[in-house]
């Protein structure tokens, strides 16, 4: 009977659930940034699963429905940029010159550093869109040659990294303006990152999640142009 529920989206689907509420619960109680909802979620269920010697293609039956969502929860993030969208717009030359100059050394330093350390050309690839939300980054990386499990797992990493030091980082060299910060950590760590700016600020989040966006698009344009330009590897 339990393996039977186990093989079903059920499983993967409740188990999730489950484990973020009480992790949101946790966060909302210490308020510690090394609590973040989605990093404690991640630890936890992994811990679970092998303690329970519970395979993760067993999880991923219905981990893959919780992936879907991952396309429309972007979208929605567009409600806080049409709210303020009249500040935005009055900042839209910098922002894209942030964003831009963000995607680039996201991709050079990344993959730049793998290079250097002697990692393959399926792992340098699969390094180039980190930064970039999960969904785009993934299709992204199936195109040049990569490695779309290494590539959501990064992004993954680095949205938790992004959520949990971005705003703190910021504040540290002194970048405290809302759309400096929402710019920052939303090109930096995509949705994982934006969630946090907007419990920080409604605008750094609005900013935050327009920079996901745009630096999926800007990616998925230079790219295939900077790996071209240094010979394809």
């Amino acid at each position: 009977m339990l393996n039977e529920l186990i093989a079903t989206p059920l499983f993967g689907i409740a188990l999730t659930l489950i484990v973020y509420a009480l992790a949101q619960r946790l966060y909302l109680r210490t308020g510690h940034i090394l609590t973040n909802p989605v990093a404690v979620s991640i630890a936890a269920i992994i811990v679970l699963l092998l303690a329970a010697d519970i395979p993760y293609q067993a999880y991923a039956v219905g981990g893959d429905y919780i992936l879907f969502l991952l396309g429309p929860s972007v979208v929605a993030l567009g409600l806080p940029l049409y709210t303020r969208r009249a500040e935005i717009l009055a900042k839209k030359g910098p922002i894209l010159v942030g964003v831009t100059a963000g995607a680039v050394v996201s991709i050079v330093t990344a993959s730049g550093l793998a290079w250097l350390l002697g990692g393959s050309r399926e792992v340098i690839l699969s390094l180039a869109p980190k930064s970039v939300t999960t969904p785009i980054a993934i299709g992204i990386v199936e195109k040049i040659g990569g490695l779309a499990p290494l590539t959501a797992a990064l992004v993954v990493l680095t949205g938790c990294i992004g959520a949990i030091c971005g705003p703190e980082f910021c504040r540290l060299i002194g970048v405290r303006d809302p759309t400096a910060m929402g710019l920052a950590v939303g090109t930096a760590s995509h949705g994982i990152g934006t969630a946090r700016m907007l419990e920080e600020d409604r605008l750094a989040g609005a900013v935050s999640g327009l920079a996901i966006g745009l630096n999926g698009l800007i990616t998925a344009f230079i790219l295939p142009l900077l790996f071209w330009l240094v010979g394809g590897f």
